[in-house]
């Protein structure tokens, strides 16, 4: 008797929980629109251009999710948030999906109740300081002032690395890149942390990028990547099969240019499976047969917003490097489409 009271009592409150977060699919549908939290301004992966529409490579994620969704990569509404707000916008439910240079973790992940969908971009913890001071190693920074973000992983990777090597710093918190950019330029911090492809992005932003240097160590693991809360299973796998979609169309050469032709139907089953002239993957998540097709017709596959953004054609110039497919020796990898 006491042991189906207590499994009922369970039933209940998972069932309450699920009932709770559940139909974030029907929301968006409904709203018209997919509420999408992005960074207040990172160049390359999340800012608004001189038109006010947003751009970036955490934007290009977004799009290709609301043309799944929607079918249309512009019925978005862009939430900016800072490194403190971001987790409570996505909890809450003010945001659907959060695409903001976020690391995934296990603190994150779990104790926070975060559903990381995978991971975009594989980054590391970096430092930059003026070429002026003079410094040619993270290790020559003991007892210097270090500008970071409070509320990040990279404010306790500091700690870390810093105690790890008997060396002192005084701390000068900022709340987002902008005041970063600002204090940094002030001469308020002798060196600016975090990852590296955001002080990449920042330092080309400036009016003299070559005063400015990265120092060559990398301190820590940052797997970035966009997440949605937990509770929502199938909305989950639609974040998630949105991102392997895009990163098994770069491998398989379909681009933003050829999509439509090739949703008529190729040689291949796993295109044809994807792109919906096969099979009915797209009815599995909910979604039309042809969700893939306008989620690469939205702003391209993985390697087209990769470098259309920050690649090193772009202003930010970044290498693939890790970030290259995992057929070219990198670590982007899609499970199969079937």
């Amino acid at each position: 008797m006491k042991k189906t009271v207590l499994f009922g009592a369970i039933a209940a409150v998972g069932l309450t929980a699920g009932m709770a977060t559940a139909g974030t699919l029907e929301d968006v549908l409904a709203n018209g629109e997919l509420a999408c939290g992005v960074s207040t301004g990172s160049p390359g992966f999340s800012f608004p251009d001189k038109d006010g529409r947003w751009q970036g490579f955490d934007v290009g994620y977004c799009r290709a999710l609301a043309g799944a969704v929607l079918g249309d990569g512009d019925a978005i509404k862009f939430v900016p948030l800072s490194s403190k707000t971001r987790f409570a916008a996505l909890s809450s439910g003010e945001i659907d999906v959060l695409s903001r240079n976020t690391t995934w973790t296990f603190s994150r992940d779990v104790d926070l109740k975060q559903t990381f969908v995978g991971v975009d971009y594989y980054d590391g913890q970096g430092f930059m300081v003026k070429v002026d001071l003079g410094v040619e190693s993270v290790l020559d920074l003991d007892g210097a002032t270090i500008c970071i973000q409070t509320g990040t992983t990279t404010e306790l990777n500091l700690a870390d690395y810093f105690r790890t090597n008997g060396m002192s710093y005084e701390p000068v918190p900022i709340e987002g890149n902008a005041e970063a950019q600002q204090q940094y330029l002030a001469g308020a911090c002798d060196a600016y942390t975090t990852d590296r492809s955001a002080l990449a992005g920042t330092r080309m932003s400036f009016e003299n990028p070559a005063d400015h240097m990265l120092l060559p160590e990398i301190i820590s693991k940052e797997p970035l990547g966009p997440l949605v809360a937990h509770g929502d299973d199938n909305w989950a796998d639609i974040a998630m099969w949105t991102l392997n979609a895009l990163i098994t169309a770069e491998e398989l050469g379909i681009t933003q240019a050829n999509v439509l032709e090739m949703a008529k139907g190729t040689n291949n089953p796993e295109i044809n499976r994807m792109l919906g002239s096969e099979g009915s993957l797209g009815a599995m998540l909910g979604l039309s047969s042809d969700w893939a097709v306008n989620a690469i017709l939205a702003g391209g596959n993985y390697g087209e917003i990769f470098s259309n953004n920050i690649g090193e054609n772009s202003p930010i110039g970044l290498s693939r490097g890790v970030n290259a497919l995992w057929t070219d020796g990198g670590l982007i990898y899609s499970p199969p489409f079937r």
